[in-house]
Protein backbone atom coordinates (compact mmCIF):
# COMPACT_ATOMS: atom_id res chain seq x y z
CA UNK A 1 0.00 0.00 0.00
CA UNK A 2 1.56 3.30 -1.05
CA UNK A 3 2.60 5.71 1.67
CA UNK A 4 2.11 9.47 1.60
CA UNK A 5 5.68 9.77 0.37
CA UNK A 6 5.07 7.27 -2.44
CA UNK A 7 1.94 9.13 -3.49
CA UNK A 8 3.80 12.44 -3.43
CA UNK A 9 6.57 10.97 -5.60
CA UNK A 10 4.06 9.71 -8.15
CA UNK A 11 2.30 13.07 -8.23
CA UNK A 12 5.59 14.97 -8.50
CA UNK A 13 6.66 12.77 -11.43
CA UNK A 14 3.42 13.77 -13.13
CA UNK A 15 4.33 17.44 -12.73
CA UNK A 16 2.51 18.33 -9.49
CA UNK A 17 4.53 21.18 -7.99
CA UNK A 18 2.74 20.97 -4.63
CA UNK A 19 3.74 17.31 -4.38
CA UNK A 20 7.36 18.20 -5.06
CA UNK A 21 7.25 20.87 -2.35
CA UNK A 22 5.88 18.22 0.01
CA UNK A 23 8.85 15.97 -0.80
CA UNK A 24 11.22 18.86 -0.16
CA UNK A 25 9.66 19.82 3.18
CA UNK A 26 9.65 16.18 4.30
CA UNK A 27 13.23 15.29 3.41
CA UNK A 28 15.17 18.55 3.58
CA UNK A 29 15.63 18.82 7.39
CA UNK A 30 17.23 15.39 7.76
CA UNK A 31 19.13 15.75 4.50
CA UNK A 32 20.59 19.05 5.65
CA UNK A 33 21.76 17.55 8.95
CA UNK A 34 23.35 14.64 7.08
CA UNK A 35 25.16 16.98 4.71
CA UNK A 36 26.26 19.22 7.58
CA UNK A 37 28.11 16.25 9.05
CA UNK A 38 29.75 15.57 5.68
CA UNK A 39 30.64 19.03 4.37
CA UNK A 40 30.08 21.41 7.29
CA UNK A 41 29.06 24.97 6.49
CA UNK A 42 28.62 24.18 2.77
CA UNK A 43 25.66 21.89 3.46
CA UNK A 44 23.10 24.37 2.11
CA UNK A 45 24.93 24.65 -1.22
CA UNK A 46 25.28 20.88 -1.58
CA UNK A 47 21.60 20.42 -0.66
CA UNK A 48 20.64 22.88 -3.39
CA UNK A 49 22.69 20.91 -5.91
CA UNK A 50 21.01 17.74 -4.68
CA UNK A 51 17.47 19.03 -5.18
CA UNK A 52 18.39 20.42 -8.58
CA UNK A 53 19.47 16.95 -9.67
CA UNK A 54 16.43 15.33 -8.01
CA UNK A 55 14.08 17.59 -9.97
CA UNK A 56 15.98 16.88 -13.18
CA UNK A 57 16.16 13.09 -12.72
CA UNK A 58 12.77 12.53 -11.09
CA UNK A 59 11.01 11.54 -14.37
CA UNK A 60 13.51 8.68 -14.71
CA UNK A 61 13.02 7.45 -11.12
CA UNK A 62 11.78 3.90 -11.50
CA UNK A 63 10.59 3.24 -7.97
CA UNK A 64 12.06 1.86 -4.78
CA UNK A 65 13.00 3.83 -1.70
CA UNK A 66 12.80 7.47 -2.78
CA UNK A 67 14.42 8.64 0.45
CA UNK A 68 17.46 6.41 -0.17
CA UNK A 69 17.61 7.53 -3.81
CA UNK A 70 17.69 11.18 -2.74
CA UNK A 71 20.34 10.55 -0.07
CA UNK A 72 22.49 8.71 -2.63
CA UNK A 73 22.40 11.79 -4.86
CA UNK A 74 23.22 14.01 -1.87
CA UNK A 75 26.15 11.80 -0.88
CA UNK A 76 27.56 11.83 -4.41
CA UNK A 77 27.27 15.61 -4.54
CA UNK A 78 28.97 15.86 -1.14
CA UNK A 79 31.85 13.63 -2.25
CA UNK A 80 32.31 15.75 -5.39
CA UNK A 81 32.31 18.87 -3.24
CA UNK A 82 34.95 17.45 -0.90
CA UNK A 83 37.15 16.48 -3.82
CA UNK A 84 36.95 20.03 -5.13
CA UNK A 85 37.75 21.37 -1.66
CA UNK A 86 40.93 19.27 -1.47
CA UNK A 87 42.20 20.91 -4.63
CA UNK A 88 41.75 24.38 -3.19
CA UNK A 89 44.49 26.04 -1.10
CA UNK A 90 43.82 25.58 2.58
CA UNK A 91 43.09 28.76 4.49
CA UNK A 92 44.12 29.18 8.13
CA UNK A 93 41.21 29.26 10.54
CA UNK A 94 41.41 32.02 13.15
CA UNK A 95 41.34 30.88 16.75
CA UNK A 96 38.33 33.12 17.37
CA UNK A 97 36.31 31.09 14.88
CA UNK A 98 36.99 27.88 16.74
CA UNK A 99 35.54 29.31 19.94
CA UNK A 100 32.23 29.85 18.15
CA UNK A 101 31.83 26.23 17.07
CA UNK A 102 29.20 24.14 18.84
CA UNK A 103 30.94 22.39 21.67
CA UNK A 104 30.31 18.85 22.77
CA UNK A 105 29.86 19.88 26.37
CA UNK A 106 26.10 20.04 25.83
CA UNK A 107 24.78 16.86 27.37
CA UNK A 108 21.91 14.83 25.95
CA UNK A 109 19.56 12.56 27.80
CA UNK A 110 20.05 9.88 25.18
CA UNK A 111 22.13 9.94 22.01
CA UNK A 112 19.30 8.88 19.74
CA UNK A 113 16.85 11.41 21.15
CA UNK A 114 19.09 14.46 20.59
CA UNK A 115 20.87 13.41 17.45
CA UNK A 116 19.40 16.34 15.53
CA UNK A 117 21.07 18.98 17.69
CA UNK A 118 24.23 20.78 16.64
CA UNK A 119 26.12 19.41 19.61
CA UNK A 120 25.12 15.85 18.73
CA UNK A 121 26.16 16.36 15.11
CA UNK A 122 29.51 17.64 16.34
CA UNK A 123 29.86 14.47 18.39
CA UNK A 124 28.90 12.27 15.44
CA UNK A 125 31.67 13.92 13.43
CA UNK A 126 34.18 12.55 15.96
CA UNK A 127 33.16 8.96 15.23
CA UNK A 128 35.06 6.77 12.76
CA UNK A 129 33.71 7.58 9.26
CA UNK A 130 31.92 4.25 8.75
CA UNK A 131 30.13 4.52 12.08
CA UNK A 132 29.28 8.19 11.61
CA UNK A 133 27.58 7.66 8.25
CA UNK A 134 25.73 4.59 9.47
CA UNK A 135 24.37 6.54 12.45
CA UNK A 136 23.38 9.48 10.25
CA UNK A 137 21.56 7.36 7.69
CA UNK A 138 19.79 5.21 10.27
CA UNK A 139 18.97 7.75 13.00
CA UNK A 140 18.87 11.09 11.17
CA UNK A 141 17.57 10.18 7.70
CA UNK A 142 15.51 7.24 8.95
CA UNK A 143 16.62 4.59 6.46
CA UNK A 144 16.42 0.91 7.27
CA UNK A 145 19.62 -1.10 7.23
CA UNK A 146 19.02 -2.46 3.72
CA UNK A 147 18.43 0.98 2.20
CA UNK A 148 21.39 2.49 4.09
CA UNK A 149 23.54 -0.37 2.86
CA UNK A 150 22.60 0.40 -0.75
CA UNK A 151 23.53 4.06 -0.26
CA UNK A 152 26.92 3.13 1.23
CA UNK A 153 27.60 0.07 -0.90
CA UNK A 154 27.77 -2.23 2.14
CA UNK A 155 25.87 -5.19 3.50
CA UNK A 156 22.89 -4.46 5.72
CA UNK A 157 24.47 -6.39 8.60
CA UNK A 158 27.62 -4.28 8.39
CA UNK A 159 25.53 -1.10 8.53
CA UNK A 160 23.62 -2.35 11.57
CA UNK A 161 26.87 -3.18 13.35
CA UNK A 162 28.45 0.18 12.52
CA UNK A 163 25.37 2.11 13.64
CA UNK A 164 25.18 0.13 16.89
CA UNK A 165 28.84 0.78 17.66
CA UNK A 166 28.50 4.45 16.82
CA UNK A 167 25.48 4.92 19.07
CA UNK A 168 27.26 3.16 21.91
CA UNK A 169 30.22 5.52 21.53
CA UNK A 170 27.87 8.51 21.54
CA UNK A 171 26.06 7.25 24.62
CA UNK A 172 29.39 6.94 26.44
CA UNK A 173 30.16 10.56 25.54
CA UNK A 174 26.86 12.19 26.41
CA UNK A 175 25.71 10.22 29.44
CA UNK A 176 27.11 11.06 32.89
CA UNK A 177 29.76 8.68 34.11
CA UNK A 178 28.26 6.01 36.29
CA UNK A 179 29.29 5.76 39.92
CA UNK A 180 30.32 9.36 40.37
CA UNK A 181 28.85 10.92 43.49
CA UNK A 182 29.00 14.65 43.90
CA UNK A 183 30.33 15.77 47.30
CA UNK A 184 27.62 16.99 49.63
CA UNK A 185 27.83 20.66 50.54
CA UNK A 186 29.21 21.43 54.01
CA UNK A 187 26.20 22.60 56.01
CA UNK A 188 27.96 22.82 59.38
CA UNK A 189 27.97 26.26 60.93
CA UNK A 190 31.30 28.03 60.59
CA UNK A 191 33.24 28.75 63.70
CA UNK A 192 32.76 32.28 64.98
CA UNK A 193 35.98 34.15 64.71
CA UNK A 194 36.99 36.25 67.69
CA UNK A 195 37.83 39.72 66.46
CA UNK A 196 41.26 40.98 67.51
CA UNK A 197 41.29 43.51 70.30
CA UNK A 198 42.29 47.00 69.19
CA UNK A 199 45.84 48.00 70.06
CA UNK A 200 44.86 50.82 72.37
CA UNK A 201 42.41 48.70 74.30
CA UNK A 202 44.85 46.88 76.58
CA UNK A 203 44.07 45.32 79.94
CA UNK A 204 45.02 47.76 82.65
CA UNK A 205 45.96 46.70 86.17
CA UNK A 206 43.79 47.98 88.99
CA UNK A 207 45.45 50.97 90.73
CA UNK A 208 47.27 50.17 93.97
CA UNK A 209 45.49 51.50 97.06
CA UNK A 210 47.27 54.51 98.52
CA UNK A 211 48.64 54.01 102.09
CA UNK A 212 46.50 55.46 104.83
CA UNK A 213 47.81 58.53 106.69
CA UNK A 214 49.32 58.08 110.11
Amino acid sequence: MPTDLDEAVAAAKAGDEDAFRHLYRTLQPGLLRYLTALVGADAEDVASETWLQVSRDLPSFTGGEFRAWTVTIARNRAMDHLRRQRRRPSLPVPVQALSELAGDADTAERAGETISTEAALALIATLPPREAEAVLLRAVIGLDAESAGRVLGRRAGAVRTAAHRGLRRLAALVEPRAGEVEPEPDTSAPETAVPPRPRGDRCRQAPRPEPADG
